[in-house]
């Protein structure tokens, strides 16, 4: 048998592989939260919650009106978009210009009634949804077999945080939502609507939580608490990436999952606290994360 550091070389692609698969919902869910938090400047602890509700709206859309996999894809996303554009509509852009404290502590209240509201409709073990048949089975790679919807995860999870940093980074539209961070009465003065850009970025950010709810859904029971589980995570995953950069939440996203996963293989009773060292050596070296700029 061949084996690394005294330890088989299947468990180690097999751990990496869960790795991976984690990573994707660090970097899909981190990024959301620093494409908001970077326009807005609102910590939005609500990020779980949304989450897990773009899974109940796949599960929704499936049981009620026959809408699979593939279109939940984009539908759920558009709901739970339009969903977070009220949110902010009518509750946080009360909050603009307050010390960030208050929109954390309104988002967090918002993701306890929005955890509760689901517990109390579908109890908290949650209700079940199937793997899209194109998507089940496994995968040959030669020198291991992957399960062919992780595959599918890392891949549509990759695809989509490239595309959300090619749109911010390369595009005019990128360009504006940079420009609106920086300095937002000067680019009110050109023209643009800052307020309604604000609300649409929100909107953007809340959907692209949605997006890995729904890759997420067939992975696990749809629960009330699936959010929950996650979110303290991806905000660490944010700090050590740097608050605000897109880039840092997609490279540290990936980073930490795959890091996670080679822990459980040689420090499996570490690999729960793992991040949480990770952060702190971060915050130590570099107190604006690896990505982040100082204030």
């Amino acid at each position: 048998m061949v084996t690394i550091f005294g330890k088989p070389l299947l468990l180690l692609y097999g751990q990496l592989t869960l790795g991976l698969v984690n990573g994707a919902f660090y970097a899909l869910l981190s990024l959301g939260l620093a494409v908001i938090f970077g326009l807005l400047n609102v910590i939005n602890f609500a990020h779980g919650a949304l989450f897990m509700l773009g899974a109940f709206v796949a599960w929704g859309l499936l049981t009620y009106l026959g809408i699979g996999y593939w279109a939940a894809l984009i539908v759920a996303p558009c709901v739970v978009g339009l969903f977070g554009v009220a949110l902010e509509r009518v509750l946080i852009k009360r909050l603009r210009g307050l010390d960030h404290l208050y929109g954390l502590l309104l988002t967090f209240g918002c993701a306890l009634v929005i955890e509760g509201l689901m517990r109390n409709e579908f109890g908290s073990s949650g209700v079940a949804y199937d793997i899209p048949h194109a998507l089940k089975g496994p995968l040959n790679l030669g020198f291991m077999v992957l399960p062919l919807y992780r595959a599918w995860v890392v891949i549509a999870a990759t695809g989509m945080c490239l595309a959300t940093w090619l749109l911010i980074e390369k595009t005019r539209l990128g360009a504006t939502l940079r420009a609106a961070t920086e300095n937002a009465p000067l680019v009110q003065a050109f023209g643009v609507d800052v307020p309604r850009l604000v609300t649409l970025t929100y909107g953007a950010g809340v959907a692209l939580a949605a997006f890995a709810g729904v890759l997420a859904a067939p992975m696990n029971s749809v629960n009330p608490n699936m959010g929950s589980n996650l979110i303290v995570v991806v905000f660490a995953t944010v700090v050590i990436g740097g608050m605000g950069s897109i880039l840092g939440s997609i490279v540290t996203g990936f980073g930490l999952g795959i890091i996670e996963g080679l822990t459980k293989v040689y420090y499996p009773e570490g690999s729960a606290a793992v991040v949480y060292v990770v952060m702190v050596i971060v915050l130590l070296l570099r107190p604006a994360g690896l990505f982040g700029r100082a204030a």
